[in-house]
């Protein structure tokens, strides 16, 4: 049997990727290269270039690779960005998982991983925020995968389809064995765009609000090794074909670090003192979030290796450095 995993060639999914074809998993990926790369897979692993909206293109793909389970990670997530297009957004995250669902349903899949995001519970009333709290998004991005993970739910309810849905916090890092890592030249992740600032590659970074009810006036977050987050993948999916009942998890390490913490530490382990600038708040960022990860450590007994944010800086680092020879 074959794990399909949408996205498969972009940030997250080729590390997910990886982490099956290390475990001895099939793999077959689905991507539309919109962001991802051809060249952060093995050549040896079939990838469809395509949309998950092509009803037609997902079945044929189950079908064709006896596919018994899906990670789902194709998805838009850059926040400001859906306030400016909500509609793409609905249409991408929402309207899209949308038709990659029924072809999981109508072909037979009984396994479903759902890529979702701490952005559904926008500016949660008690820090650290389980998986009990009530969703309040204050984005159309974490209402557009909110939609997504109730259209799941009800699903589920009808059909014999057990998902889970992990709902991520602040991704950073990059595989430790330097075989992929965030590659996208205009990504927003704080840590990466830190880090290419102190290699030169931006003439300075903005921090966004200072006037937070934070400590030091700036967002606050709770900041997961991509490592550490794809192996969650990996007991979810061990998880539901050993019975496990649909449910919900959060992915984080339930210590939130602010901006200007971060900015410091890649300082330090850069040891290049860069220029920062401060900016107005964006639209869609709550002040603080952190993850209650209880659930998630005992249901699915996941247990983080790099839950330290020196690592994780020190890893995006050195990505950065090699995706820069790589694309000089």
């Amino acid at each position: 049997m074959t794990v399909l995993v949408t996205g498969g060639a972009g940030y997250i999914g080729s590390h997910m990727v990886y982490e099956l074809l290390d475990a001895a998993e099939d793999v077959v990926i689905l991507d539309n290269l919109s962001t991802g790369f051809r060249w952060a897979i093995p050549e040896r692993v079939p990838l469809y270039e395509g949309d998950t909206g092509d009803l037609e293109l997902a079945r044929s793909i189950i079908a064709r690779h006896e596919v018994d389970a899906i990670i789902h990670f194709a998805a838009s997530i850059v926040v400001p960005d859906s306030v400016a297009d909500p509609l793409g957004y609905y249409r991408n995250n929402t309207a899209n998982s949308r038709t990659l669902i029924e072809a999981a349903v109508s072909s037979g899949v009984k396994h479903f991983i759902f890529s979702s995001t701490a952005a559904v519970y926008g500016n949660p009333k008690s820090v650290p925020v389980s998986e009990n709290a009530t969703p309040d998004p204050m984005s159309p991005y974490g209402s557009s995968k909110l939609m997504t993970e109730i259209i799941l739910r009800d699903t589920a309810f009808a059909h014999p389809l057990k998902y889970a849905v992990l709902r991520y916090f602040n991704v950073a890092g990059a595989d430790p064995q330097m075989r992929t890592g965030q590659s996208t030249p205009a990504a927003t992740h704080l840590i990466k765009v830190a880090v290419q600032t102190a290699l030169g590659m931006r003439k300075k970074m903005d921090v966004f609000g200072t006037d937070y009810p934070t400590p030091d006036g700036t967002c606050i977050r709770d900041y997961i090794h991509v490592s550490d987050l794809v192996r969650a993948h990996s007991d979810a999916l061990r998880y539901l074909r050993n019975g496990g009942n649909s449910a919900t998890f959060n992915c984080g390490y339930g210590r939130g670090f602010s901006v200007l913490e971060v900015i410091e530490t890649v300082k330090r382990i850069s040891g290049v003192d860069f220029r920062v600038e401060m900016s107005a708040r964006r639209p869609g960022d709550p002040a603080q979030i952190v993850a209650a990860s209880d659930k998630a450590r005992d249901t699915l007994h996941w247990q983080p290796r790099y839950d330290d944010l020196d690592t994780i800086v020190a890893n995006a680092l050195e990505w950065e450095q090699k995706l820069r020879k790589r694309n000089a």
